[in-house]
C-alpha cells in the first residue's frame, strides 16, 4: 500500500444526531501540522457537536479495536440483499461503509476487496456487506443512489467495479447523470430506462438515508469505514490487517462451533 496521504474534509451541514442509547462509539479526527490524519474509533463519546465528513487513510495500529456485541448485531446477514456478497451464514462479516468519492474507498476497491473476495468470500469464509454513507458531496449521493438503482437489477457490484476503476475527481462531474448511466452500461444493466427511474426514486433516497443514518448512529464520520464482526477498522489499512482479524474471527467461530458440537 502507498504511504500516509492527506486527509480530505468537507462538511456536511445538517447531518443527523445519533440517538444517545444507539452511541456505541465515535471518531475522533486529529489532524497534524503535518499532510497526515489519524482517526481513532473511541467507544462512548459525544459526536453530535458538529465535525466534518472526511476521507480517510489510516495505517496506524490505533485503528484495530476490539469487538463489540452492539457492532456485530448491525450484521443484516439478508439472502435478498443486492448489495451484499457471500453466504449470509458466514462466519464472519465485513461491514463496508463508504463513499464513490472516496479516493481511499477506490483504493481499498482496487488493491484489498478483490483479494478479500478470492481469498474469504468465494471461500464461504466472509460475507461483505455495503453501506452507502455518502459525505463527499452532491455527486456522492448521486452516486450511492446509482448504486443502488443497479442493485435493483442485481448489478451492485458491477457498477461498483465501474465506479471505482479509476480515481476519479469530486464533484466535477464524474458522476454526473450522463456518467452514472455509462457506469451503469458498463455494468451491465439492461434497463438502463428502469435505473435512471429507480435512482430517482423516494425508495433509493430512504435506503440510502438508512445506510448513512446507521453509520453516523454508531459514530462514523469518515469512509472508508469498517465492521469486522463488530471490530472497528478505519480507513485505506494494508490488506493484511484485514486477513488477520478476518482469519482470527473466523478461528474463534470454529472454535465455538466445534464447542457446540
Amino acid at each position: 500500500m502507498p504511504g500516509t496521504s492527506a486527509t480530505s474534509a468537507s462538511s456536511r451541514a445538517g447531518r443527523p444526531r445519533p440517538d444517545r442509547a444507539r452511541r456505541v462509539l465515535a471518531v475522533i479526527v486529529l489532524t497534524a501540522a503535518v499532510v497526515t490524519a489519524v482517526l481513532v474509533l473511541v467507544l462512548g463519546r459525544d459526536t453530535t457537536g458538529g465535525g466534518t465528513a472526511a476521507s480517510t487513510d489510516v495505517s496506524t495500529p490505533e485503528a484495530q479495536e476490539p469487538a463489540h456485541p452492539e457492532l456485530l448485531a448491525l450484521a443484516r446477514r439478508d439472502a435478498a440483499d443486492p448489495l451484499a456478497l457471500g453466504s449470509p451464514d458466514a462466519p464472519v462479516v465485513l461491514i463496508e461503509y463508504s463513499d464513490f468519492q472516496c479516493p481511499f474507498c477506490g483504493r481499498f476497491a482496487r488493491d484489498t476487496e478483490p483479494d478479500l473476495i478470492r481469498d474469504y468470500v468465494d471461500e464461504g469464509v466472509l460475507r461483505i456487506e455495503w453501506r452507502n454513507f455518502p459525505v463527499l458531496g452532491t455527486e456522492s449521493d448521486q452516486a450511492a443512489r446509482a448504486g443502488w438503482a443497479a442493485g435493483r437489477q442485481s448489478r451492485f457490484w458491477q457498477f461498483h467495479d465501474a465506479a471505482y476503476a479509476e480515481p476519479r475527481r469530486r464533484n466535477a462531474g464524474d458522476f454526473s447523470e450522463a456518467n452514472l448511466i455509462a457506469m451503469a452500461r458498463k455494468a451491465g444493466v439492461e434497463d438502463l430506462a428502469r435505473f435512471e427511474k429507480d435512482m430517482a426514486s423516494d425508495a433509493a433516497h430512504q435506503a440510502v438515508t438508512r445506510d448513512s443514518e446507521e453509520g453516523y448512529g454508531i459514530g462514523v464520520t469518515s469512509t472508508p469505514a469498517f465492521l469486522i464482526n463488530g471490530r472497528p477498522v478505519l480507513g485505506a489499512q494494508p490488506t493484511d490487517v484485514f486477513t488477520d482479524i478476518i482469519d482470527e474471527e473466523a478461528e474463534q467461530a470454529r472454535q465455538q462451533k466445534d464447542g457446540d458440537e
